[in-house]
């Protein structure tokens, strides 16, 4: 569920070996050559690193020096001794190598690595801290004299208004208008938020629940659409869908990283039913934090009327995580491909809003999910194909990638 830190990592290892490399190497010295990557095979003899353009090998010699980086600090500087031994496949590293004296072949000179298992001990520890101090929602208020936000924070049964204030020095980062990986955010601002953003922070919440003092904001715009297949393309992973908001097809992009899910019969009904029996909630007057009741607590079920994005799109969720979490239910589903949908299925599709309304990029797809739309349908008085007629609220469906 958790984006491996691939990319953070390697922009720390490489911003490290430049350093290093500028402050140790003499101007009229040859400049290396430097590999960046995941360790894709390594022996006595060689270290073959997967790059950018493809997997490149390195010789390994008795110059060679190997210096291992904490995941913790990502500091060169405190890098530590290491040996060949020491380096496995799938660890990360940034090999400084020389051209050999046949001018083809590459001298690893220094090879920086970072273990797999630290890796994975990194993100799990802030995976951890995510769940035990973050919250994600639907942005409803931002002010910009304060500073502070109003946030929708939902999960299954429980919508819960929270004010976040940013602490002096927060960071702002946010997803990039193509990707949801948290990975890959940018650097961001308060002013960029804006009213119907998913966002997610981290900080110190009060005894109500209610507040939060924010060390990091993350936030993104997202978009669902919802829709009948009309064609499907195996081989490009592909699928053309009339979008039951506007009338028009959609070509939806399937990638290696999108989730396709298919919600289980029996559960997309009561869930369905649960949310026109528990009402709507939204922010209390003059933005007060509070906890609102939104269905029957047995039911799981998130209620109905959750708002929309800017024209019509349904909101995309980012239920929290823990107790009652969406997110973990919907690991649970069977797993589905391009080639289980058939031509009439209903399926809903969350993406990045990138202003694109004629193809986008699914991060979560999930079937089986005609019982919310057609209730969406009901409470709209039966009016699909008129543009922000429909409120699509179906639960796991949201667009973010988790810390």
């Amino acid at each position: 569920m958790l984006q491996n830190l691939i990319i953070s990592v390697m922009i720390f290892l490489v911003s490290g070996v430049f350093a290093l490399v500028s402050g140790q190497t003499p101007a009229t010295a040859v400049k290396p050559t430097y590999l960046r990557g995941d360790v894709a095979a390594i022996d006595g003899k060689t270290i073959s690193v997967t790059t950018d353009t493809g997997k490149v090998d390195a010789v390994i010699t008795e110059k060679t020096a190997f210096k291992k980086v904490s995941a913790e600090t990502l500091d060169f500087a405190k890098a530590t001794d290491g040996t060949l031994a020491d380096i496995a496949v799938g660890d990360k590293a940034t090999v400084s190598a020389l051209a050999g004296a046949d001018g083809k072949s590459l001298n690893a000179r220094t090879v920086y690595f970072i273990t797999k298992a630290d890796i994975a001990a990194k993100n799990a520890k802030e995976a951890a801290e995510w769940q035990k101090r973050g919250i994600a929602g639907k942005v409803t208020i931002v002010n910009a004299q304060t500073g502070q936000i109003t946030v929708d924070v939902r999960n299954m049964t429980v919508s819960t208004v929270m004010v976040v204030t940013p602490k002096v020095g927060a960071k702002f980062i946010r997803y990039a208008p193509d990707s949801e990986r948290f990975d890959e955010a940018k650097p961001s601002t308060l002013a960029e938020i804006k009213v119907g953003d998913m966002l997610r922070a981290i900080g110190d919440k009060n005894t109500e629940g209610n507040a939060m003092t924010a060390e990091t904001i993350l936030t993104g715009a997202f978009q669902t659409v919802a829709g009948t297949v009309v064609s499907t393309d195996v081989a490009k992973n592909e699928v053309v869908i009339k979008n039951l908001q506007t009338n028009k097809e959609v070509t939806i992009e399937v990638g290696p990283r999108t989730l396709l899910k298919n919600f289980p019969a029996e559960m997309a009904m009561r869930m369905a039913g649960a949310q026109m029996a528990g009402g709507t909630t939204g922010p209390r007057p003059g933005g007060q934090g509070g906890t609102v009741q939104v269905g029957p607590p047995t039911t799981g079920g998130q209620p109905a009327g959750e708002g929309q994005t800017p024209g019509g799109q349904g909101r995309p969720g980012m239920g929290g995580r823990g107790g009652g979490s969406v997110d973990e239910m919907l690991e649970r589903f069977p797993t589905i491909t391009v080639e289980n949908l058939k031509v009439g299925d209903m399926i809903a599709v969350s993406s990045t809003n990138n202003g694109n309304i004629t193809r986008m990029r699914a991060i979560k797809l999930l079937a089986g999910v005609e019982p919310f739309i057609r209730m969406a349908q009901a409470s709209s008085g039966g009016r699909p194909g008129r543009a922000g007629a429909l409120d699509i609220n179906i639960p796991g469906l949201d667009g973010a990638g988790f810390p």
